[in-house]
């Protein structure tokens, strides 16, 4: 039995508004291949909820309606709805930039040997999780094997163009922390994924998102039952910077999630904390098409200083450059013996 995991929403986390709504992230399902001791969603391959056709179709009037220009897909494994193909085709087709949220391990599931063509032929700008360049250290946060698939996915994606200059064809990685300190410096780190990818598996990206792990769901139940809830916690908040709030990812996206309600980011969902329109403390996606959610205040909680912690985190990556030298300061804390986040 999992931990109880202590009430986030009491905070003194500085308060936001809204700016221009420019991002619709749609959480299509909780369902995935895979079970990551780091997912914030808690996903994996018995999870049943999925996002049905009538919702899709909202999800692309409200697009069209809002004048939206990301489509931002997640999951769990987005690519297992079965209107995935669908919903990014006809979004491509109203000129949408759409962002899939991919575990790169799908790409050789049963069943999905034609959706590197797809994504490619709809020029889907994929973001690929690969926490580490070291087999070891991937396997031991995603499950045996790993590592060796979401290679070849890689290579997969890179014989069809992702990640090459000059194909247009957006390939992006993210890096998690392996236990509970934040992220090291994105720029160097990214440079040290290009030299070894490349010298050791001849693969090609175009960036790397450093992204700090979030202390709800399976993360946040693991540092609990170590005993470092709370130390987690205090170097989140000690290492808030003010400058990062201008940036963090909630001031233009919302976040929908598979029954459609809506909410300030995909973390507030997994905690439950619904987005705030015109009053209202329940907000579905039809609602967006006749309500302008910009001014509306955003639902901020403890976890928030994840995001703004150092050089910050967001579903891009950094939020603004980070020295070397300062971020090896922020990540000295104790490191989670024998397990990875």
């Amino acid at each position: 039995m999992r931990p109880t995991l202590p009430l986030l929403a009491k905070t003194d986390f500085p308060a936001l508004k809204r700016r221009r709504l420019e991002t619709l992230q749609v959480n299509l399902g909780y369902r995935c291949n895979q079970s990551c001791l780091h997912c914030h969603v808690n996903a994996g391959p018995n999870r049943t909820e999925m996002m049905d056709a009538q919702t899709v179709v909202t999800v692309l009037a409200v697009l069209e309606t809002r004048g939206i220009s990301t489509l931002d897909l997640t999951g769990g494994a987005p690519e297992l709805n079965p209107h995935f193909r669908n919903l990014v085709a006809r979004a491509r087709a109203l000129g949408i930039r759409v962002i899939d949220r991919c575990n790169l391990t799908i790409l050789s599931e049963p069943g999905q040997e034609s959706l590197a063509d797809f994504l490619a032929e709809q020029r889907v700008e994929i973001t690929a999780s690969l926490p580490c360049y070291s087999p070891a250290n991937v396997d031991r946060q995603r499950g045996d094997g790993v590592f060796e698939r979401s290679i070849a996915g890689l290579r997969q994606l890179n014989a069809l163009g992702y990640g090459r200059a000059d194909t247009g064809l957006v390939l992006n990685l993210v890096y998690n922390p392996q236990g509970p300190s934040l992220p090291p410096a994105q720029g160097p780190l990214e440079a040290d994924y290009k030299r070894e990818l490349r010298q050791h598996f001849g693969i090609e990206f175009n960036h790397l998102f450093a992204l700090a792990n979030m202390p709800i769901q399976r993360f946040g139940s693991t540092l609990l039952s170590h005993g470092q809830f709370e130390g987690y916690m205090q170097l989140l908040r000690s290492a808030h910077r003010t400058e990062n709030l201008d940036t963090v990812m909630c001031r233009s996206l919302i976040s929908v999630d598979w029954q459609g309600d809506l909410f300030d980011c995909d973390f507030n969902q997994m905690l439950g904390l619904p987005a705030v329109l015109r009053g209202r403390a329940r907000v579905h996606l039809r609602d967006l098409l006749t309500d302008d959610p910009e001014a509306s205040p955003i639902r901020v909680a403890e976890h928030c200083y994840g995001c703004t912690a150092g050089q910050g985190s967001s579903c891009g990556g950094a939020l603004v450059p980070e020295s070397a030298e300062r971020a090896e300061a922020l990540v000295q804390t104790r490191p989670m013996a024998g397990v990875a986040s």
